[in-house]
């Protein structure tokens, strides 16, 4: 429940601090007071965006904190899910800075909205005349369903199997258009590549080929010139061996009477060998040269075939060509592993459907056993507020198996009729303000008697009742805040007699500046405000007879 709301600095607010009881709270005060203002505060502390900065002191940060006692509604999983520290007074606290910028804490700890926001709808239900809009939307209609039937621990189980399905359906429709995509161009990259691989691509071939193209095409020059060199080493009359020789001959002879000479002999010698082998070797390559033409056509058409290769693709190296090779062998590798994923993924998806229709079945045979009490009891209460010819009748039905959603495989409709005589219709339809606020009190009594919610806080709900109407929605309040904390922003004195705790409203004014304060009334006081709510400013003795009576029932 909430303990205390504490607001510094917000709009007409210098500075509030509000000790809530835990039954029946009654905020009543003039119109334009601050009520709504309060309510805008504490709408901070529990998620809500802020749209402007309006402070009452342009200098200083807005500064809202809500004590929440928690201990009696197993809330440690969340905190302990969120990292947050858990105390049994839990602070929710939100500051707003001068340049507008915000920040959000749980107990001291910096939190996201989106937490703060998760952390506060397990805490408080903010019921305002504007909240019977949902009684239009399927998600309340649902809602209502689930928390009469007591199915939200099959509805989380339904919601994690549904994400699953979702995640991994959205997995198999990206794979699948990736693969078509691919396989679009499948055939292409697989002549691509059988083109290369049928190549047999070696990275230093290419040059090898050149060298011994070269070779090819010069044989007979390169024959003449080798024979040249024979001819001048060994086969000419006045030989270069020849006259090698004789000098070795020459000083050889010399040594003979000069000892001296020996190396110089010796080398020269040595020389007369090397040029002997070296033309004799000479010889022999000449004569294994010869003008191969099929040799030479067969590495032309080897070179042209990868001249070509290289241009079509764009290359300047067989390197890169088998480079190329393998990336292509690599997107078709992964064309069969993807469809090798598919056919995973597509079992994996009929499994996980199968899994969460049962569970949707599931959900809506306990909606569809919960259709009879919801009726039935939000009839009862209609009929204790003055609608005793009022009627709701709820029709579910299903989606295709291929539409469910997250909330299931149910579709409903909450169709209403105020009057004897007339088939429900849609409620937006055919129901007043003054309907639609009994209506709605209703469902939320109906709701709060199968709900751990710690709070409900109704604001001004009482649009279009007055009167013996309002003094039964009283009672409604009364009986609700047995189980659960009420706070009730009213117009209506029926209403603001059956709290047990009654703050008022109300602006002061000074030289410069209206803020908005709070008081909590005593009884003299409850019944000087709920007079003034019968009779005007200036209740008679009537009036404030009238209200002790309303407080003493």
């Amino acid at each position: 429940m909430l303990s205390r709301l504490s607001i510094q600095n917000y709009a007409l607010i210098d500075s509030l601090d509000i000790r809530f009881d835990s039954g029946l709270n009654i905020l009543t005060g003039e119109t334009g007071a601050g009520k709504s203002i309060i309510m805008g505060g504490l709408s901070l502390i529990l998620g809500q965006r802020v749209e402007s900065r309006y402070f009452f002191n342009q200098h200083k940060k807005c500064i809202i904190e809500g004590y929440f006692d928690v201990s009696d509604y197993q809330l440690e999983p969340f905190f302990i899910e969120q990292d947050l520290d858990y105390e049994q007074e839990t602070i929710l606290r939100r500051e707003i800075s001068v340049d507008g910028k915000s920040r959000a804490f749980v107990n001291d700890t910096p939190v996201t909205l989106a937490v703060l926001k998760a952390l506060a709808e397990k805490l408080i239900d903010i019921h305002s005349q504007h909240a019977t809009l949902q009684l239009n939307t399927e998600a309340f209609q649902l809602l209502t369903l689930d928390s009469v039937a007591q199915s939200q621990h099959l509805r989380g189980r339904y919601t994690a199997a549904y994400q699953t399905y979702k995640t991994t359906q959205a997995r198999l429709n990206q794979l699948k258009e990736e693969a078509q995509q691919t396989r679009a161009e499948a055939d292409y990259h697989q002549f691509l590549y059988d083109e290369l691989a049928k190549a047999n691509l070696d990275a230093d071939e290419q040059g090898l080929l050149e060298a011994e193209q070269q070779q090819l095409e010069h044989a007979e020059e390169i024959k003449r010139n080798l024979f040249g060199v024979v001819y001048a080493l060994q086969e000419q009359e006045l030989n270069a061996l020849a006259l090698l020789k004789e000098a070795v001959q020459q000083l050889q002879q010399a040594e003979r009477y000069m000892a001296a000479l020996a190396p110089q002999a010796e080398r020269l010698q040595s020389s007369f060998i090397e040029l002997k082998d070296l033309a004799d070797e000479i010889s022999r390559t000449e004569q294994g040269i010869v003008l191969d033409e099929a040799r030479l056509a067969e590495v032309n058409e080897r070179l042209s075939l990868l001249y070509t290769l290289q241009q079509k693709h764009r290359v300047d190296s067989v390197a890169e060509l088998i480079a190329l090779r393998e990336e292509l062998r690599g997107r078709l590798d992964a064309l069969s592993s993807d469809e090798a994923e598919i056919g995973r993924l597509e079992k994996d998806v009929a499994r996980l459907k199968a899994e969460t229709l049962a569970l949707a079945a599931e959900l809506s045979a306990l909606r569809q056993a919960a259709i009879p009490t919801v009726q039935d009891e939000v009839s009862r209460i209609l009929h204790e507020v003055g609608m005793p010819q009022s009627r709701l009748h709820i029709v579910l039905s299903q989606v295709d198996a291929d539409q469910i959603r997250s909330s299931g495989q149910d579709k409903a409709e909450f169709l209403f009729t105020a009057n004897k005589g007339q088939n429900p219709q849609p409620i937006g339809k055919v129901a007043s303000g003054g309907e639609l606020s009994r209506l709605m009190l209703a469902i939320k009594s109906l709701i709060a008697k199968t709900s751990s919610l710690p709070t409900i806080i109704f604001d001004e709900i009482d649009t279009g009742i007055s009167g013996e109407v309002a003094l039964k929605v009283g009672n409604i309040m009364e009986r609700l805040a047995d189980r659960m904390q009420v706070i009730a922003i009213t117009h209506l004195p029926q209403i603001a007699s059956k709290g047990k705790t009654h703050f008022r409203v109300y602006k002061k004014e000074s030289t410069d500046k209206t803020a908005t304060s709070i008081v909590q009334l005593e009884q003299p006081e409850r019944i000087q405000e709920i007079a003034q709510m019968l009779s005007g400013a200036n209740p008679g003795e009537a009036a404030l007879q009238h209200a002790a009576e309303l407080l003493a029932n």
